[in-house]
């Protein structure tokens, strides 16, 4: 029984069971065991009988994996998602449950400001630069674009029910995990 109410934001992957997502979680986990040393800085320049030693603790990336209960598969494949831990498991594996989808994957949203976001500048500032110095022809309309899901069957196959491959048999298989 859980004693906690935490959520936690994590990546959607793609998963194989029914009525659930698999969701990454990356942690950042400091190693203890490793230091790195440097005695080129000084604490003072003037005094050069005494190095000072820089100590730089290092992190490292640690993904755990969780499966949420999504029956409605409102998150698809690379969605950035909040899942919140069940009071009770509902199987051995799924423990979670998914509370929404944050970000869309292919729709960057900034965090702190709540502004659309294209490579490094935002899109207001883009269009802004755009009424200043005239709109290209071959520029891309963020505005006119059609949302996710459009190329669902042709280019885009997050939509699909995924599945174990476990040996090349030479026929196509696009939803093969």
């Amino acid at each position: 029984m859980s004693r906690r109410g935490l959520l936690l934001m994590g990546q959607c992957m793609p998963c194989i069971k029914q009525n659930a997502s698999k969701i990454r979680i990356r942690r950042m986990e400091l190693d203890k065991n490793l230091n790195m040393v440097s005695s080129s800085f000084r604490k003072d320049h003037a005094a050069e009988t005494q190095p000072f030693f820089l100590f730089s603790l290092q992190y490292f990336k640690k993904d755990e994996f969780y499966f949420a209960h999504d029956p409605q598969k409102v998150c698809k494949t690379g969605d950035v998602v909040l899942i919140r831990e069940l009071p009770e498991r509902l199987t051995r594996l799924i423990t979670h449950a998914v509370e929404k989808v944050v970000y869309p994957l292919g729709d960057i949203t900034d965090p702190l400001t709540g502004k659309k976001v294209v490579v490094g500048k935002y899109r207001e500032d883009i269009e802004m630069a755009n009424q200043l110095f005239g709109k290209s022809a071959k520029a891309f309309d963020y505005d006119k674009a059609p949302p996710r899901g459009r190329l669902e069957g042709t280019k885009d196959f997050t939509h699909g029910e995924t599945y174990i491959k476990y040996h090349e048999d030479g026929k196509d298989q696009p939803f093969a995990v």
